[in-house]
């Protein structure tokens, strides 16, 4: 979120849950992104900010319920509020239970991935309708050949990147096999370790293609304890979802701490994965 719409973006929060009888004097910011993720206090709620232009608050709410009323891991709405969308001063709110983190440790692969396990278990229940993976690999393939959008982007990355999303989803999208709703990004930081277990948050992203794609996000070990994982598919989707995340890094607007830096990281660890699996981003 852009610095001069935060101060408004938490006056917004803090109104919104004062307004449903909630105490809020206070507001933590936790992440910044293209959301804004805050800690309301003395409530303890926590409250997801995003311009009123962006129109996946409500799927994002209506998902999150149902999943959680079919016992996925998965961060509640806070219970004390009717669980819907509010809007204020040109913002959309949402408001969630807040969790107290446990003691910060690396998560055990095996307990991720029968989380994740778990989570599309119950997604497999869903019909809700949602992006193709390739839909998401198309917007990122757009994203390298606008200049304007990813001015500082080297010719020769610009061709890397392109040739990898457009390749790779091809391939990937022509494989066959089963498909379901993801969750679209359930990399570390959309897991919370609660006293409760692993939970995942920031359901936004949700799109239908391979398990593999979802795994693609996680720690790589994650992938070894996942049942019946189609290891060729997930090596090809671990080189798609770096190039779809590489790509973002260049966009001019990106706030991501440190983006360029990685960006520049991670194109040379694409290189070298299509390197070492022999694959012809050009194909």
């Amino acid at each position: 979120m852009q610095a001069s719409e935060v101060p408004r973006a938490v006056a917004a929060a803090m109104s919104s849950a004062s307004s449903l009888g909630l105490t809020a004097d206070d507001a933590i910011v936790l992440h910044d992104s293209n959301k804004l993720t805050l800690r309301l206090l003395p409530c303890d709620v926590l409250a997801r900010v995003a311009p009123v232009t962006d129109q996946v608050a409500q799927f994002e709410v209506e998902l999150a319920q149902r999943l959680a009323e079919s016992g996925c891991p998965v961060a509640a709405l806070d219970p004390r509020v009717e669980p819907r969308v509010h809007e204020r001063d040109g913002f959309t709110v949402t408001l969630w239970t807040y969790y107290e983190p446990v003691t910060p440790h690396e998560v055990p692969p095996a307990d991720y991935a029968r989380a994740l396990e778990r989570l599309h278990a119950g997604m497999r229940r869903l019909d809700v309708p949602t992006p193709h993976f390739t839909d998401r690999v198309e917007q990122a393939r757009r994203l390298v050949a606008d200049r304007d959008r990813t001015p500082a982007l080297a010719d020769a990355d610009r061709e890397l990147l392109g040739d990898t999303l457009r390749s790779l989803g091809r391939v990937i999208g022509e494989r066959g096999g089963p498909e379901q709703l993801l969750h679209g990004e359930p990399h570390p930081g959309n897991v919370l370790a609660t006293e409760n277990g692993l939970l995942f948050i920031d359901l936004e992203t949700c799109c239908r293609g391979p398990v593999e794609f979802d795994l693609a996000h996680a720690p790589e070990e994650v992938g070894k304890h996942y049942p019946g994982v189609r290891q060729d598919l997930l090596r090809e989707c671990r080189i798609l979802v770096l190039a779809m995340v590489t790509t973002w890094r260049w966009d001019r607007g990106d706030q991501f701490p440190n983006g360029r830096r990685l960006g520049t990281e991670w194109l040379g660890r694409i290189r070298a994965a299509l390197d070492r699996t022999g694959l012809d981003a050009r194909g």
